[in-house]
């Protein structure tokens, strides 16, 4: 088997370490494997980053921004190439893949406005012959660790708008789906990114924790589950560093009496199964408010669901693909079971799919279940699957307590035509990315991406103008030159 090593100060570095092997999520064959990083040599690549620091810290932002411009060309021109090394390892379709590239570039393209986001702030004579300014500098070393859903679009949030900013990167993708960030890699150093400046070492737990425990890293950022970035986010803190750990999340969809229908039902249906239902903002509850609602919601995506294809992700024709791995199908197949016994009315059961021709695929079909409570786990818990729960309300303000009451808060919409309701809802919701008869509120680069609750560890969002704040700190400068003889006597007050 072919083994994915890591790039280390700009060169393909394989020792002899510890491996996993890397699936095809479709066909549930292993052809290659992934070296996981040992704390040795996680460290040389931290010393690469530490060594190239000084000098790319000292290089115009001008000239880092056109890195930026090259980077994203090359990322247009492979971009085939790229996704079916996406497909090939998360299993979904190509055109979903396409996606995800695309709103990683998007990314590359706010990065390239460096100059202008790293400009700071310069006031002439804030007072007597005083000049103040700031500056926003580079933190030094960080680290970037991402998760499989999206081997693409996560790591274009993190690392380029850090090198942009000056700093130099450790990135540590998910070893599940490593290839196509390694692809990414390589294009950013030829796109003209100097040797060190940044660094991909592919690994588990203890790659992680070296990044973690390791004083030349300043700065985390993380994207995954609950339970490991409130492990990075401890973790980290702890020794000091500056932490962004996104985590997981359970978004409802409230769809009121007035809605759309059509409209509503064409957008859960893709919010809910696209990417097999393995996103974070993935709608994962619809709140009907009223039976009469209800019923009609679950008649019509019951309707829509029976011509969902399940193949694998080469075939465009497809709507969803597998999920990642034998394990995590287990672990949906298993909350499948626990909804049953607890009560809710599976209306239609995904379990026990068979795709012709990969039958040894980690396949799992769409789910739907009614009458769903908030204390069944299939409510609590982040399924990170294609299961969809209706849970059934009588107003408005009872769906909205229902949201505000979850542990998460990373994204929710609703589906009205009242434009007061959407307002009040905007208003008043407990959770940090809002859609209005949108399903997926994924803010666009130049805002930025991050949850309210348990869905978000740490002061600052992902990406957009947060990322500036993230990767920088603020110095502040004020000088005086005193005219030529004249000088003053000392000052006890405090100056005003």
């Amino acid at each position: 088997m072919s083994v994915i090593g890591h790039i280390i100060n700009g060169e393909p570095h394989t020792p002899a370490e510890r491996t996993a092997k890397v699936y095809n999520p479709a066909t549930g064959v292993s052809t290659k494997t992934v070296a996981l990083a040992s704390q040795a040599t996680t460290e040389q690549a931290i010393a690469a980053a530490q060594a190239a620091y000084p000098a790319w810290r000292q290089t115009p932002p001008l000239k880092r921004a056109r890195v930026m411009f090259n980077f994203k060309a090359l990322l247009e021109q492979h971009a085939d190439e790229i996704c079916a090394l996406i497909t090939d390892e998360h299993g979904k379709v190509l055109n979903d893949a396409m996606g995800e590239l695309q709103r990683g570039i998007e990314n590359v393209e706010y990065a390239t406005a460096a100059p202008e986001l790293l400009k700071g702030e310069h006031s002439k004579n804030a007072g007597p012959n005083i000049d103040s300014w700031s500056e926003f500098q580079p933190l030094g070393v960080v680290a970037a660790i991402t998760p499989f859903n999206f081997p693409a679009m996560v790591p274009l949030w993190m690392w380029p708008m850090a090198v942009v900013c000056g700093n130099t990167v450790v990135l540590k993708p998910s070893e599940r789906a490593p290839s196509a960030v390694r692809f990414i890699v390589e294009l950013a150093h030829q796109a003209g990114l100097p040797n060190g400046v940044l660094n991909l070492v592919n690994g588990d737990k203890e790659a992680v924790d070296t990044l973690l425990q390791d004083d030349r890293v300043q700065a985390v950022s993380f994207v995954g589950s609950t339970p490991i970035a409130e492990y990075i986010y401890a973790s980290a803190t702890a020794k000091g560093k500056r932490v962004q750990a996104l985590g997981g999340a359970k978004n409802h969809a409230i769809v009121m009496p007035d809605a759309d229908m059509d409209n509503a039902v064409n957008a859960l249906i893709g919010a809910a199964y696209g990417s097999c239902g393995e996103r974070c903002m993935a709608i994962s509850v619809a709140v009907a408010v009223g039976d009469k609602t209800a019923d009609e919601l679950v008649a019509r995506l019951q309707e829509k669901m029976a011509a969902i294809k399940v193949g694998n992700g080469l075939d465009n024709s497809n709507d969803m693909g597998p999920l990642i791995t034998a394990e995590h199908k287990q672990r949906v197949s298993g909350y499948i079971d626990a909804g049953v016994a607890a009560g809710a009315s599976l209306v239609v059961d995904g379990r026990g799919l068979a795709v012709d021709g990969h039958e040894q695929g980690y396949f799992l079909g769409p789910c739907l279940f009614d009458h769903v409570t908030s204390d069944m786990s299939i409510y609590t818990d982040e399924i990170f699957g294609p299961v969809l729960c209706v849970v059934r309300v009588k107003t408005m303000q009872e769906a909205m307590d229902l949201i505000n009451a979850h542990e998460y808060g990373n994204g929710t919409c609703i589906f009205t035509r009242d434009g007061e309701a959407a307002r009040y809802f905007g208003d008043n919701i407990l959770v940090g990315m809002v859609g209005i008869n949108i399903p997926l509120p994924v803010p666009m680069a130049f805002h930025s991406f991050g949850g309210w609750k348990r869905s978000l560890f740490g002061d600052l969002s992902a990406y957009g103008p947060d990322a500036v704040r993230f990767y920088t700190r603020r110095k502040t400068l004020t000088q005086r030159w005193p005219s030529a003889g004249v000088r003053e006597g000392a000052q006890f007050s405090f100056p005003s």
